[in-house]
């Protein structure tokens, strides 16, 4: 075989002046879009002075390095890039240009509090009830299914509860059916209004994987992981979803975020279309 030279780690420095998890969300977001390339994060949180930024900057110098920052205050974001700029860093301030724009539409003066959350508004109200709503009707659990804005239905570990969770991140309430070969669903499952309806499924292979893993942690039933009974399980799922006649997702190889996106938009998009038929 060739040679293939080491790759060599590129360092992602997220500097806030709060917890930083603003500027993780995005590191990962970029960590995705170069899957042959390695990353060390560094987080440096709650930076309250410019002798920081310095500290910082110093263990930096001369690296292969990104610097990615939140930082309200006006002086120390005009601090750090001239830190950086001098160190010869390349740097992203994701708060900067983002304030100065609404600033200058809106009218209105930031009020450069670090660590500032959203305000407590019926759209927070919302999100706190949907994720409440998914944890009280995961997994089958109680009567939910008509009042959910969205029902998953898939076998075991097709990620209905993360996806349910993010649902109600997001504002919709979501509730999720497992599907077990030989159990029939619940009644209501096919009496309920169907555009709200979306099936899971996943690669074969890929869910013997994560069901093995599973297994050595917990000690379960090998069976589980078995790739004939998997198989007999999706098979059996396929048929459910027929029945159904819902959309189906391959889950797989999408994060959480992409396939809570594309199910929003599948539920609405059927909504729209049982509107004007």
């Amino acid at each position: 075989m060739p040679y293939a030279p080491p790759v060599t780690p590129v360092e992602l420095h997220m500097i806030s002046d709060a917890t930083g998890e603003t500027a993780q969300r995005l590191v990962q977001a970029l960590e995705a879009q170069f899957p042959e390339q390695e990353f060390l994060e560094i987080r440096h949180p709650r930076v309250e002075s410019i002798a920081d930024l310095r500290l910082a900057v110093d263990r930096m110098k001369g690296r292969s390095a990104v610097v990615v920052y939140t930082l309200v205050d006006p002086e120390m974001r005009e601090s750090m890039r001239a830190l950086c700029r001098k160190a010869r860093l390349h740097y992203c301030d994701l708060l900067g240009h983002p304030i100065e724009a609404i600033a200058k539409v809106s009218g209105q003066t930031a009020k450069m509090k670090p660590g500032a959350r959203p305000p407590l508004n019926e759209a927070y109200f919302r999100r706190m009830s949907a994720i409440e709503f998914a944890v009280k009707f995961d997994d089958g659990v109680g009567t939910g299914l008509r009042e959910a804005d969205i029902v998953l239905v898939g076998v075991s570990r097709t990620s209905k509860t993360p996806l349910s969770i993010y649902l109600g991140y997001l504002g919709y309430k979501a509730a999720n059916v497992p599907l077990v070969k030989g159990i029939e669903p619940p009644p209501d499952l096919f009496t309920i209004d169907q555009a709200k309806v979306v099936g899971l499924t996943i690669d074969a292979q890929r869910l013997s994987e994560i069901r093995g893993e599973r297994i050595r942690w917990m000690r379960g039933d090998r069976k589980y992981a078995d790739l004939q009974e998997i198989y007999d399980e999706l098979d059996y799922a396929a048929r459910i979803h027929r029945r159904l006649a819902c959309p189906v997702i391959e889950v797989s190889e999408l994060s959480i975020e992409e396939l809570s996106h594309r199910i929003i938009r599948v539920v609405e998009q059927r909504r729209e279309a049982a509107r004007t038929a």
